[in-house]
């Protein structure tokens, strides 16, 4: 159990049967009257968000969480293939849990996957990440006026921004909590 008051955001609650990710969380105390925690919440199993509104002192049902170290194998129609390195315990995962997140996924790639009751609730991607540019815009000279960027994809399919002197081929590092350009990889 853990009070309303202690949420922070990535606790997993189970409320009515139903497990739920803190998204977001805003401490409120009022002049008069008890303080509350306005949540945001992500249902896990549908992928919907719910705003829900805690007394600072009541007590919600959290639910422990393994975190396994895996490699992302492939991916198929509806699921993603993790492998953990060490027990070779294979996990897939719907591809709508992980979203726009699936493009920063490559072959082979280190991550940690949240399991609940061997079921994957969750999971958390490395902070940088290496890709192939395979396609790029075409960088025009005279539009120097700023921050001059142009529009890359990679190899997955995820587009970023990246200064004019990336071309097509190179490798570029990203942060992934963001997808913006971090350098360019040299090999």
């Amino acid at each position: 159990m853990i009070q309303a008051g202690d949420l922070k955001k990535g606790t997993t609650l189970k409320i009515d049967g139903t497990l739920f990710r803190v998204v977001n969380t805003e401490y409120n105390k009022p002049g008069r009257g008890t303080a509350t925690m306005q949540t945001t919440l992500l249902n896990i199993e549908s992928g919907k968000v719910n705003k829900k509104i805690f007394s600072a002192d009541e007590s919600l049902d959290n639910v422990f969480v393994e975190s396994e170290e895996v490699q992302y194998l492939y991916k198929d129609a509806d699921f993603l293939h993790f492998m953990n390195n060490s027990t070779y315990d294979q996990y897939e995962a719907n591809i709508s849990l992980f979203g726009d997140d699936q493009l920063y996924l490559r072959e082979g790639m280190t991550l940690e996957l949240r399991i609940y009751e061997g079921r994957v609730i969750d999971y958390v991607l490395p902070t940088t990440a290496v890709y192939d540019v395979v396609d790029a815009e075409v960088a025009v000279v005279g539009d120097t006026a700023g921050a001059v960027t142009k529009k890359v994809v990679t190899d997955t399919g995820l587009s970023v921004r990246v200064p004019m002197f990336i071309n097509i081929g190179e490798k570029i590092k990203v942060d992934t909590r963001d997808g913006s350009f971090i350098s360019r990889v040299n090999e």
